[in-house]
């Protein structure tokens, strides 16, 4: 049976590299993102992250379905999709969205964590055929072991003191320097009580995924958060770091720690890169359409278009008269709406027909994956 150890923060050593990363991420936490990618476009690079994520995650816990595989699914808009794994991976996208919807104006706790976890497992057969749960939402009433790992969870009867154990310390005022630490040690104390039947894997990296969001990294200011690429990147790395914390040593709990938060700055300090326009519009842009062209997935004059658009990030239709020699404005207006039409651009919110580029459409969203992957954006690589 599992070693019980008080559950407790860490202190890291003055001048350690682990009090230098949280000063760090405390600095990107409080730092007003600006950038001169319009928001209309950024956001759309969210959602492809959230998907991205959701893959991630759900590829840690063994599931195949490739990128390339659920890209598709996503374009065909299937509101029923087929497969177990492609459901797995819906459901995760579906939980980001609860947490976003939901996590500003609730504490994180049991109620909040059950709802998380019957997102997770909705519609997915229970093991041992799938990767649902018989109890969604309801910890587990018997004890269980995890596959690939010597750690042995508590018995089932403790799992709800432990739990609550949890909840009281990341809902517990502390000073702001210990928030970051909050985070690493809850999702170790999280995956060491495993709660649940199944899942547990899933549900603690969208609990991490909340907790980063109440302490103000907030996709809704214009950050992008993949925490899942931290965890996924190096699946052996993460399971040994988790081991290492498993006897509750000093030692162990800190190198959990560094390690956790050293992946986060990774991250975050790389995705904010697609702030800058310049960085975006030549290494993931252009690149798009050229790709989507060698493919014939756009025409020539639909690629000259949409070039212009990038050139300039957002357009009226008087910006592509160049392109459109001796016509009359009507065609040009034509031209624009067939690419509305075809989800290739879009109207921006402040600006009556002033439009800005579209891409998560059956043109461009292949293209986009396929240049994020090759600036090592993705947060898995397909098999």
């Amino acid at each position: 049976m599992s070693k019980y150890f008080e559950l407790k923060l860490v202190e890291p050593e003055f001048g350690s590299n682990l009090t230098s990363l949280i000063l760090e991420l405390d600095h990107l936490r409080k730092k007003k993102l600006g950038g001169s990618t319009h928001p209309q476009v950024f956001f759309q690079l969210k959602h492809i992250f959230h998907t991205l994520e959701s893959i991630g995650s759900a590829r840690i816990e063994g599931n195949n379905t490739t990128i390339a595989e659920y890209i598709e699914t996503k374009l065909e808009d299937n509101e029923s999709p087929k497969g177990q794994g492609i459901i797995e991976i819906r459901n995760i996208e579906k939980a980001m969205a609860f947490i976003e919807e939901n996590v500003e104006g609730y504490n994180i706790n049991r109620m909040f964590v059950s709802e998380m976890h019957k997102r997770i497992v909705d519609e997915l057969i229970p093991p041992p055929e799938g990767e649902g749960d018989h109890t969604p939402g309801y910890y587990r009433n018997t004890n269980v072991k995890i596959a690939k790992s010597d750690h042995v969870p508590p018995d089932w009867s403790r799992v709800d003191e432990f739990m609550d154990e949890l909840f009281d310390l990341i809902n517990k005022e502390d000073e702001p320097q210990y928030d970051l630490l909050k985070v690493a040690i809850a999702h170790h104390r999280f995956v060491w009580a495993h709660p649940f039947g199944n899942g547990n894997g899933r549900t603690v990296r969208l609990f991490t995924y909340a907790m980063l969001l109440k302490l103000g990294f907030n996709v809704n200011v214009g950050r992008i958060l993949n925490p899942t690429a931290v965890f996924c990147s190096n699946r052996d790395d993460y399971y040994k770091y988790l081991s290492a914390a498993d006897n509750g040593s000093k030692e162990g709990l800190l190198s959990w720690c560094e390690y956790v938060l050293g992946g986060l700055r990774h991250e975050i300090e790389k995705i904010d890169n697609l702030l800058d326009y310049e960085f975006l519009k030549s290494q993931i842009l252009i690149p798009t359409i050229n790709y989507s062209v060698e493919r014939e997935f756009l025409t020539n004059l639909e690629s000259k278009i949409l070039k212009k658009v990038i050139e300039k990030q957002k357009i009226k239709s008087s910006d592509l008269k160049e392109i459109f020699k001796g016509k009359v404005s009507a065609e040009i207006s034509r031209q624009i709406r067939k690419l509305i039409d075809k989800k290739m651009l879009i109207p921006i919110k402040e600006g009556k027909r002033t439009y800005v580029l579209r891409f998560d459409n059956n043109y461009l969203l292949r293209g986009v994956i396929n240049s994020l992957g090759e600036k090592g954006f993705l947060p898995v690589r397909d098999e």
